[in-house]
């Protein structure tokens, strides 16, 4: 099975559910103190995983302490990973301090336009297959949304470009928090790189679903979110 390393920082509270939402659909899961990480740690890893929470309470800004002491403690290792065949995937925070340690085109989540935390389910579109993360998902699905700082921005015609390309793999189907072009996650070239605004982890089954009589899939959601990065990385 792949192993997945998800690295841990003071105030990120969704490791331990990411944990399990990976180890269920066909991963091994380790949660790593950031205090410990160096290199060495990435050697096992088929998949490194920045999970959601509120990293260093986001003081400065969102994900921003939390990338500094990536950058820190990898230098440019995280990126030699991903050269090598590794995954990365950044959810909610995640996304946050992905999209600050150029792993993925540029672009800044700051404030929802409404200047209020949200925390409800989103409508989602499929806007690309390359990404493993996204190959066992149907063309629309909904995910649990909960952020104050999840809307997309880039610099002026860079969302709709990467709606365009396909680096904005995943699009609200509605407007949920302002973002540009309606951007919910965005991966790299190479789709192995992949940072979302919703929660997978918090979408295993059917019984996690707000309408009892949910029955469009045998799991929720996340689950072949997880499952199908899962496939990839063992066939591969």
């Amino acid at each position: 099975m792949p192993h997945a390393l998800l690295i841990k920082f003071p105030g990120t509270n969704c490791d331990a559910e990411t944990a399990r939402a990976l180890e269920a659909s066909g991963f091994t899961a380790e949660v790593l103190p950031a205090s410990q990480l160096a290199p060495a740690a990435l050697e096992r890893a088929r998949l490194v995983v920045f999970s959601g929470g509120f990293s260093y309470g986001d003081y400065v800004m969102s994900g921003r302490i939390a990338q500094l002491i990536t950058k820190h403690k990898l230098g440019e290792k995280l990126k030699d990973f991903v050269a090598g065949g590794g995954h990365v995937l950044g959810i909610c925070n995640g996304f946050q301090i992905l999209a600050q340690l150029d792993l993925l085109p540029r672009g800044s989540l700051i404030h929802n336009e409404s200047g209020r935390f949200i925390c409800k389910w989103a409508p989602l579109k499929k806007n690309s297959s390359t990404s493993p993360f996204l190959k066992a998902l149907p063309d629309d699905f909904e995910l649990p949304v909960a952020h104050a700082e999840g809307r997309f921005v880039g610099a002026p015609g860079d969302a709709e470009k990467y709606v365009k390309d396909g680096h904005a793999a995943l699009l609200y189907g509605a407007d949920v928090n302002g973002s540009s072009a309606r951007i919910a996650g965005m991966q790299d070239d190479t789709g192995r790189v992949f940072g979302l605004m919703p929660h997978p982890e918090r979408f295993l089954s059917k019984a996690h679903h707000y309408d009892p009589d949910w029955s469009r899939a045998e799991h929720g959601w996340g689950y072949y979110f997880f499952k199908g990065a899962a496939e990839a990385m063992a066939a591969a």
